[in-house]
């Protein structure tokens, strides 16, 4: 139909398009252990709290200690931009995309959908990411945590992101791996398909999403089908 606008396909980054657990549960070691604490989390164990955000991860570490350990007051606040600045510079160690997912992008593209991520990453080091994968030019637009005054799952920056790629909310749905991510599309009045392979895998299916991916090579025809190709 001539002039119809473009459906637009938006991502959230961390368990959505990459798995960057490792990256960001080493940020927080290095907190740990420059008080001597050493390192309280396990990057394989404890993934999931990675993508919870960084003061979680430096909760979850505080949470480990022995009772009678006397941390300075404080300590979270001090901490957190430490881990923000620890993550900065080793950002893609051991960070990678999931599988399927630079072929996925390519096909949405070549069948005319639109692009954009919405994370609750705060921008600077989601853009740094996003580069340092190669895929930052794929995307019309970039929303990080700090981009507005409201994060996910508040439906704003959500609306941003597909404004931004020039698409209409109406014609969009999101690709995520959480609670915040159902109830950001939920608010926005739109669909959601969840990703079977991130952290939290098939138990998301409790979330009851429109759609749930088992691997990449479905979302090309998944997003032809709600929005056409």
């Amino acid at each position: 139909m001539a002039g119809r606008v473009a459906g637009t396909v938006v991502f959230d980054l961390d368990g959505t398009l990459a798995d960057t657990s490792a990256d960001l549960i080493a940020a927080a070691n290095a907190c740990f252990q420059a008080r001597g604490l050493g390192a309280l989390l396990d990057p394989v164990a404890d993934a999931l709290i990675a993508f919870h955000g960084g003061r979680a991860m430096l909760r979850a570490g505080y949470a480990r200690l022995p009772a009678d350990t006397l941390l300075p007051p404080g300590a979270e606040e001090q901490d957190y931009p430490r881990l923000l600045d620890h993550y900065a510079t080793g950002i893609a160690v051991h960070t990678r995309l999931y599988p399927g997912t630079e072929a996925a992008l390519e096909q949405l593209a070549t069948d005319g959908h639109l692009l954009a991520v919405c994370t609750n990453k705060p921008a600077a080091l989601a853009e740094i990411l996003l580069r340092e994968l190669g895929i930052r030019d794929r995307f019309a637009a970039m929303i990080g945590a700090d981009t507005l005054p409201v994060r996910k799952p508040d439906p704003r920056p959500y609306a941003a992101a597909v404004h931004g790629a020039g698409g209409e909310v109406a014609r969009s749905f999101l690709v995520g791996d959480t609670e915040t991510d159902r109830k950001t599309a939920a608010a926005a009045g739109v669909r959601v398909a969840l990703v079977a392979f991130g952290p939290e895998g098939e138990a998301l299916t409790r979330l009851r999403p429109e759609a749930m991916l088992a691997h990449y090579d479905e979302l090309p025809a998944l997003a032809a089908h709600w929005l056409g190709a």
